[in-house]
């Protein structure tokens, strides 16, 4: 008993001294976020919820995988296309990416489907709204564990989507929209295992951009087209009377390749070396920082296109795609600082781009050094005008000419292989479905 008694104090006295030390060193905002971290730590589920049911990895069998047949495709009649997507919130900007997507398609020949693939149970009508009135679409929103209506195309969009649609029995081409190499968002681990897997399920890659496509194809043997990045200009776009007076970045703590952390180091060696410039941050809403700034929080395109109008300069950090902010910044006349790394510049080869070592000093002296250039407008001029021809209709007609054309390979294909098995009297009927099919 006097042992434990003597515990509980040396633990208490060894927390007292804790805060004490936060307390004097942080302040008491610090003190109160440890303290109701430690108090959600205690009320958080010890297990969470994974991206995938375990029933859809267990089905999977990639040494005899289904063979899906192709409908004909017929001259005059559309395309139709299934597309396995989680229920996606507004402005997430992986599903702003695919919906612009599926529009063009849709006002080109093609018949649009949306299936939800929820593991959490959401609110199905809730999220085919967001569906309907923030992304535009007004075909047919379903859930996947219902089943999907055969197709022609048959969309996986993130990793988790890929094992209903592997195990989906509907007709249609299984293709897959990659947006990033999700296996980086987890920890190496059994998680990022079974994102990695996906590459592997013998769907055709269509993915934006370059930066991976290289990397899927070597290390999976994944067939792999590429599309461009796009940017929207009639969102973003210069304002000639703008006046600039500040910096801007987007502050995003749930997404660890989005750079959160090194983002607010930055900005706070920036702050005590140019106390006079306005510092912008917009996302997620931050309260209170060890330095003055703007709090915008979540802004429509509307208000983020004024925001970038007031700033020389934007600050887009991301460790694995190129994150779209860049782009968006370049068409306002703001200067994007990002951090320098093999992807970014395969993909965001601009010349108005400032690249920078991922570390505060060096990403916070190109802030300076932006803020810095004697004809500023000039350069915000030319660096607008580098993205006018990156349109999203140009992202779309290639997305387009893949589909088109993979459709057809596997149409002929599967037309050959007809003709060799009706031909072959030695093949038993009831064999010939799966075989024509395994060409297809």
């Amino acid at each position: 008993m006097r042992s434990t008694i003597a515990q509980t104090r040396l633990q208490m006295h060894r927390r007292y001294r804790q805060l004490r030390n936060l307390w004097n060193d942080e302040g008491a905002h610090a003190v109160a976020n440890r303290l109701r971290k430690a108090a959600a730590g205690l009320l958080t589920p010890k297990t969470s919820i994974s991206p995938v049911r375990s029933a859809d990895v267990m089905a999977i069998d990639l040494l005899r995988p289904f063979q899906p047949t192709i409908p004909a495709i017929i001259s005059g009649q559309p395309l139709l296309a299934n597309w396995v997507t989680t229920p996606p919130s507004p402005g997430s900007g992986g599903h702003t990416t695919l919906f612009r997507i599926i529009r063009y398609l849709e006002a080109h020949g093609y018949r649009n489907r949306v299936y939800f693939y929820d593991v959490y149970g959401s609110d199905h009508q809730y999220y085919e709204s967001v569906v309907r009135d923030y992304y535009n679409f007004h075909g047919p929103v379903a859930n996947v564990d219902a089943g999907m209506e055969d197709a022609h195309i048959v969309m996986a969009t993130g990793w988790p989507t890929a094992y209903p649609v592997f195990n989906s029995r509907c007709t249609g081409k299984r293709f897959y929209f990659v947006q990033d190499f999700e296996p980086y968002f987890y920890p190496v681990g059994g998680t990022s295992a079974l994102a990695e897997t996906t590459y592997r399920m013998g769907f055709h890659g269509i993915n934006i951009g370059e930066c991976f496509a290289d990397k899927i194809r070597a290390e999976f043997g994944m067939r792999v087209d590429t599309f461009r990045y796009g940017c929207d200009i009639s969102q973003y776009r210069r304002s000639p009377a703008s006046s600039r007076s500040g910096i801007v970045f987007y502050a995003r703590r749930e997404s660890a390749r989005r750079g959160f952390e090194l983002g607010l180091m930055t900005l706070e060696v920036f702050a005590a070396r140019n106390p006079g410039v306005e510092i912008h941050i917009y996302g997620d809403k931050l309260g209170r920082l060890r330095f003055p700034y703007i709090d915008h929080g979540h802004v429509t395109p509307e208000q983020l296109n004024r925001i970038y109008n007031r700033c020389f300069a934007g600050l887009s950090l991301s460790f694995t795609n190129v994150s779209l902010v860049a782009l968006e910044m370049l068409a306002a006349g703001c200067i994007p600082v990002v951090n320098d790394t093999v992807q970014v510049r395969t993909d965001l080869d601009n010349p108005f781009v400032y690249y920078a070592p991922p570390y505060p000093q060096a990403l916070a002296a190109q802030l300076e050094s932006v803020i810095a250039t004697h004809d500023f407008d000039s350069l915000s001029t030319s660096a607008a005008a580098s993205v006018h021809s990156t349109t999203w209709d140009e992202s779309g007609a290639t997305v387009d000419t893949i589909l088109r054309r993979a459709l057809q390979e596997s149409a002929s294909l599967q037309s050959m292989s007809e003709s060799v098995w009706e031909s072959s009297p030695a093949t038993p009927r009831g064999n010939r479905r799966g075989a024509r099919a395994s060409l297809s």
